[in-house]
């Protein structure tokens, strides 16, 4: 079991705050600094220091978090597996065209096996890897940028990243330039989202952005941006694997490199998953 002084050390990495800390541990302020300080003494460094009047995490703190959030992960899978149940559970998070338009094999496999069963979240990814931070998955597959400094990772997949437009736009299947692109209605995904966060990766590369186009509509749904770029309210990027999902849609792409994402499985830097990842995936990982 390990260190209820852990517990205390990630509420205050969660919060940066003693007196939040000690609410939301039900300790005393004095207490609180008490196990950090106990804990500093443990490993021989700081753990926290004040910068311009702020609490701070110093690196030895940001180290000793990744390895604490990785134990209660593997605490968790071991109180699993001591209890012996004879159902075998996965907690996975997708982003959005991973989980609306990828998983669905891979699921049906996986729950095939009366033994197993899942809690499959789809959401974007700046809350999937802040659930992955608070141990509330035990990995997630997504399509966006994640810091590799705090996770680690399984490619899946790679996959084209390409525009869309309706059957009879001007651009369907062409090759366009950055002025004639500007020129349209854009419909994208939330700030937080894979696709969005790789759209505008593109765009700085021609020194443009998402308020350079005519007019920019965002949607969170996929579904909903399929559809109002085949009744011709606007083009939009995503994943070539959604794109071929509507026949009433045509693809075109941005003068210049094909671009083309990592589809990755990822998870707490320093947490063993392969046997849960195996589980859902099988042979599709090396």
């Amino acid at each position: 079991m390990l260190d209820h002084r852990i517990d205390t050390f990630l509420a205050l990495c969660d919060c940066m705050s003693y007196r939040r800390t000690a609410e939301l541990c039900h300790l005393s302020q004095p207490a609180v600094t008490q196990q950090i300080q106990h804990l500093e003494r443990l490993y021989g460094r700081k753990l926290f220091s004040y910068e311009s009047h702020k609490l701070a995490k110093t690196e030895a703190g940001i180290l000793l978090e990744r390895y604490a959030r990785a134990a209660k992960l593997h605490e968790l899978a071991l109180r699993e597996q001591l209890e012996d149940k004879r159902i075998n559970t996965l907690r996975v998070g997708a982003t959005k065209t991973i989980g609306d338009y990828f998983l669905e094999d891979y699921v049906c496999r996986f729950l095939r096996d009366e033994r197993n069963a899942l809690t499959l979240i789809v959401d974007n990814t700046e809350h999937l890897l802040k659930s992955l931070e608070e141990n509330e998955l035990d990995f997630a597959v997504i399509e966006g940028f994640f810091d590799k400094d705090s996770f680690d990772s399984i490619l899946l997949r790679r996959e084209p990243f390409v525009g869309i437009c309706r059957k009879d736009h001007p651009f369907a299947g062409r090759e366009v330039g950055i002025d004639e692109l500007l020129r349209e209605t854009v419909i994208h995904r939330e700030p937080g989202s894979g696709t969005r966060a790789i759209l505008e990766q593109e765009l700085r590369g021609y020194n443009e952005s998402l308020q350079r186009f005519q007019r920019h509509i965002c949607v969170s749904s996929f579904r909903l941006i399929l559809d109002l770029v085949r009744r011709g309210f606007g083009i939009s990027f995503v994943y070539n694997i959604l794109a071929d999902s509507d026949p009433g849609l045509a693809k075109f792409t941005i003068q210049g490199e094909r671009v083309v994402r990592e589809f990755n499985i990822v998870y707490l830097k320093y947490a063993d998953v392969r046997g849960k990842v195996s589980a859902l995936f099988g042979g599709a990982i090396a």
